[in-house]
């Protein structure tokens, strides 16, 4: 994904402790020609893969994940990270939060997460890889089948990627960062 790298090396924003901020064009602001070139890469990327849901977290994930599924043409399911009290049927899983460093409740519906389903979660970033791993949480609570993980960005240096992967998740990013060390953005050339 060539113009996302670019964009973050242009508009992206380290901090210390490894924080990378793109809230000018993914997650504050956002830039809707870019959401779509990058569904229609997670759309070819997994292409082979049988989908009949897209999952995500709230709030980041949901721009892209709502680009995907228009792109496939299927629902977009959204984990809450606050317990509504008129949710039926409710999942819940614990989070830790790397950004704001506090565990939080992720819930979905079992009435639109369901045994059988075929699952794709997309999320804007992938770092200790602790959403992702509640996702997988709430995924296996409904009975339904994890058929891959896409992200936007995905911080390497923090081995959240690499965790998912030796579980056999298939995980797609779009740009991985390998290092923000001295607040310098090095992406991994792929």
């Amino acid at each position: 994904m060539k113009a996302l790298k670019e964009r973050i090396l242009r508009d992206g924003k380290c901090f210390e402790g490894g924080i990378l901020k793109v809230d000018n064009f993914i997650n504050h602001q956002m830039d809707p020609i870019l959401m779509k070139s990058m569904a229609v890469e997670f759309v070819r990327r997994f292409a082979s893969t049988k989908i009949n849901k897209v999952l995500t977290i709230e709030a980041s994930g949901i721009a892209p994940a709502i680009m995907v599924g228009y792109l496939l043409e299927l629902p977009v399911v959204f984990a809450k990270k606050k317990k509504p009290s008129t949710m039926e049927n409710m999942l819940t899983t614990t989070v830790y939060s790397f950004t704001k460093d506090r565990n939080y409740d992720v819930c979905v519906s079992s009435d639109y997460l369901c045994p059988g389903d075929k699952v794709l979660f997309i999320d804007d970033f992938l770092a200790n890889g602790n959403a992702a791993k509640g996702i997988i949480d709430l995924v296996n609570k409904a009975g339904a089948e994890l058929v891959g993980m896409g992200f936007l960005i995905e911080k390497s240096f923090q081995h959240g990627g690499e965790q998912l992967r030796s579980m056999g998740v298939h995980v797609e990013s779009l740009a991985i960062i390998e290092s923000l060390d001295n607040c310098k953005i090095v992406l991994k050339e792929m």
